[in-house]
């Protein structure tokens, strides 16, 4: 271990950010520099959970994400089968802590309510919606996660076939995206989302997202 008095003390704050209930450190100059710096490190984040409390970054590599099972099957056409957003919605709900499922429940219908797409009419016929499969992610935004500290993101279809977007959510209206030039490309991006998690949506701006 580092015997960089610094560095030691930035272990000693992940440590009582961890061991505490609310994540809280305490409000003395040298820890609050010393939580300035793992901020800017990307080593803790604001607490989606607790005000003024902050989630670090190696607890919530602990947690899984949430994702249509057999998401793949995309690449073929298949979106037809593809789990619901509100299967995959309960799913992410049933792993948080009791005290936390009904605030979870009340953000439903913004993460995983059904959205205003349609195709238009061809030749009489009413083709397919376009295919807007959810997934969450530990991580933080500009404003904290939903409950549990997570981000929210669709793969999503445009208007034709080849147009494909990745995007991601916090709990407000901080948001960031990937227009795809392919459905494999866009599930490439995909997974790298999911491999980088957990992390700060500014920091897929590295990958090739774009903040909005």
């Amino acid at each position: 271990m580092s015997q960089d008095p610094s560095s030691q003390l930035e272990h000693t704050v992940l440590d009582m950010i961890e061991h505490s209930p609310v994540g809280a450190v305490p409000h003395t100059p040298a820890y609050q520099d010393a939580l300035r710096r793992l901020y800017a490190a990307h080593q803790a984040y604001p607490s989606a959970d607790y005000k003024d409390g902050h989630v670090t970054a190696r607890s919530l590599s602990q947690l899984p994400s949430f994702h249509a099972r057999h998401v793949e099957e995309l690449t073929s056409g298949n979106g037809e089968t593809l789990e619901p957003n509100a299967a995959i919605f309960d799913r992410y709900v049933k792993s948080l802590p009791a005290a936390l499922q009904s605030k979870a429940e009340s953000r439903r219908a913004m993460v995983a309510g059904r959205p205003a797409l349609h195709r238009a009419k061809h030749g009489g016929i009413v083709a397919h919606d376009p295919v807007h499969t959810l997934f969450l992610v530990p991580g933080a935004g500009p404003h904290p996660g939903l409950p549990g500290n997570y981000l929210y993101g669709f793969i999503a279809q445009g208007s034709s076939d080849t147009t494909w977007s990745v995007h991601l959510h916090d709990s407000e209206d901080g948001a960031i995206h990937y227009h795809a030039s392919s459905i494999q490309d866009a599930l490439a991006k995909y997974q790298e989302i999911l491999e980088s998690a957990p992390f700060h949506m500014s920091e897929l701006e590295a990958l090739g997202l774009q903040l909005t």
